[in-house]
């Protein structure tokens, strides 16, 4: 074989390989192209099940807020407030926002784009309607907590087992001055030593002898009420120390100007007496 024959064969050699090298890696790009078509398609179905699965908890969360925005009106009805009003609740629901051509997906596929950008949409007014229930919760919450401190710390108990012997009075006979004053309070007659509970709950704000209220506890309940327990025979708090109602803080004694052992027992709203009856209630009718 001459020298150029050589030559030209290895030449057609060369272009032989090169050709079939272009082909294959044509054939290997069709194959990675469907491929990645095959991944698109798959990544595509599983995207729409994602998003419909998406919308069925959006669909739950929204009859579950549904419901717990009928309990807050029922909540805040317990603690006196008014139910939020619709419009109140309509802020922020609706209003401009992102369109649904600003979704990625709307140039791949229109419909899926759509669904995505509502999902997206609810999802953020559902997160509204939810903080909106928060504040109002909060609101209710912090409102009933402040009446049930309030009337655990209203009296409302008769503070020793025994009779009332004498009411409160303007102007009534005072059996060892023998002659009329004013009686502000409620003399209960029970048995020396019987114990002498807090009508409420309160901080004890005095503890000692009182001129003729002899010794005498004095409890501060909050809110501009106090009430006193006098003619003790003993105590058993201190200064400062928190009760709460039936707490046994004294006992029936005749110290001071008595007669013989009973509690005379006052109710102060401001500093001024007021009739204790007012502030006795049936057992059955107070709060747990």
């Amino acid at each position: 074989m001459s020298r150029a024959v050589a030559r030209l064969a290895v030449a057609m050699a060369l272009l032989l390989l090169a050709g079939l090298g272009t082909a294959g890696m044509r054939f290997m790009g069709w194959a990675g192209q469907g491929a990645r078509e095959h991944r698109l398609v798959r990544a595509n179905s599983v995207l729409r099940s994602e998003v419909g699965t998406l919308e069925e908890q959006i669909e739950a969360l929204r009859a579950s807020l549904s419901s717990l925005e009928e309990q807050d009106d029922y909540y805040r009805l317990l603690a006196g407030l008014e139910p939020l009003d619709s419009d109140v609740r309509a802020v922020g629901i609706g209003g401009p926002g992102e369109t649904v051509e600003s979704n990625p997906l709307f140039g791949f596929d229109r419909q899926l784009a759509g669904r995505a950008h509502g999902a997206s949409d609810e999802i953020n007014r559902l997160m509204r309607r939810a903080r909106l229930l928060s504040f109002s919760w909060r609101e209710a919450h912090d409102t009933l907590g402040q009446k049930l401190s309030r009337l655990a710390a209203t009296p409302s108990i008769l503070p020793t087992e025994g009779y009332i012997s004498s009411g409160f009075s303007r102007s009534r006979y005072h059996p060892i001055l023998s002659r009329p004053r004013p009686h502000v309070g409620l003399d209960i007659v029970a048995p020396h030593g019987t114990p002498i509970v807090a009508a409420a709950n309160g901080r004890v704000r005095f503890v000692g002898h009182n001129g003729e209220y002899g010794l005498s506890v004095e409890i501060d309940h909050g809110w501009g009420v106090v009430t006193r327990y006098a003619h003790a025979s003993r105590t058993t708090v201190r200064p400062g120390q928190p009760v709460e109602r039936g707490d046994v803080v004294a006992q029936v004694g005749a110290t001071g100007l008595a007669v013989g052992p009973h509690l005379h027992y006052e109710v102060l709203v401001n500093g001024s007496p007021v009739n204790p009856r007012r502030y006795i209630f049936e057992a059955v009718a107070l709060p747990d």
